[in-house]
């Protein structure tokens, strides 16, 4: 005879399980806040930022936000790279795109 399954327990476990991905989730952002420099923005002018590249339905200024942002994470990816190989990939990741944003935004 088949043992009868614990619902209570497997949604439990399903709660614990989205209660520490959604953790994780907050401390991701908060470490892409400070990691981005953008800890320096207040709450105010940050979520301001963040509103507007939510609402922003331009494809083309989307694709410069994503592409900045993993030049970015490769930047980083790099930490053994020599200083020149950094500040060559720091040059190529100033999109005139997102900086229009961030300055429309009140962000710079």
């Amino acid at each position: 005879m088949r043992k009868p399954r614990d619902f209570d327990a497997e949604l439990k476990s399903l709660e614990d399980k989205a209660r520490d991905l959604k953790s994780r989730k907050v401390q991701q952002l908060g470490e892409l806040v400070i990691s981005t420099g953008a800890d320096a923005l207040s709450a105010d002018e940050l979520a301001g930022a963040l509103i507007v590249l939510a609402e922003t339905k331009d494809a083309g200024k989307r694709e410069a936000w994503a592409k900045r942002g993993a030049a970015f994470f490769r930047g980083r990816s790099r930490r053994t790279a020599s200083a020149s190989d950094r500040d060559a990939g720091g040059v190529a990741t100033q999109s005139g795109d997102a900086q229009s944003v961030s300055s429309g935004a009140s962000t710079s």
